[in-house]
């Protein structure tokens, strides 16, 4: 199970990647592997307000539909338009091309309050 180490993950099984002001999010590895194969991807438009621990759209998979739940408060300043056309990124590449949106954080300490990669391991571990 792969978890970078320069990552901040969501005990909903969200990644977050600082990029200045902004985040840009994902779901991790396990999360995908759980889900099985990813068949829609439903994310919020560019300029929608999220907050910390709201659903925030979902990710339908052959097994499932499961809610993705916003790690951070803020706005949406990207999506990943090309998860409309291939939803299998988010199996085949969680943590690149595979991301969800980029928000830009209205409050930045709640990045520091996620969890680093050895207590989201601890978390998936049990």
């Amino acid at each position: 199970m792969e978890i970078p180490e320069e990552l901040r993950y969501s005990p909903e099984h969200e990644w977050v990647r600082l990029e200045g002001g902004s985040v840009r999010i994902g779901i991790t590895d396990y999360a995908q592997d759980a889900l099985g194969d990813v068949v829609y991807v439903d994310v919020p438009e560019v300029g929608t307000k999220v907050a910390a621990n709201d659903t925030f759209g979902e990710v339908e998979s052959t097994k499932s539909v499961s809610d993705l739940y916003a790690p951070v408060s803020g706005t949406v300043t990207s999506v990943n338009e090309d998860l409309a056309d291939t939803p299998e990124r988010l199996n085949e590449e969680p943590y690149g091309d595979g991301w969800l949106v980029v928000v830009e954080l209205s409050d930045p300490a709640q990045y520091d309050d996620l969890l680093d990669a050895a207590a989201y391991r601890n978390l998936i571990d049990g």
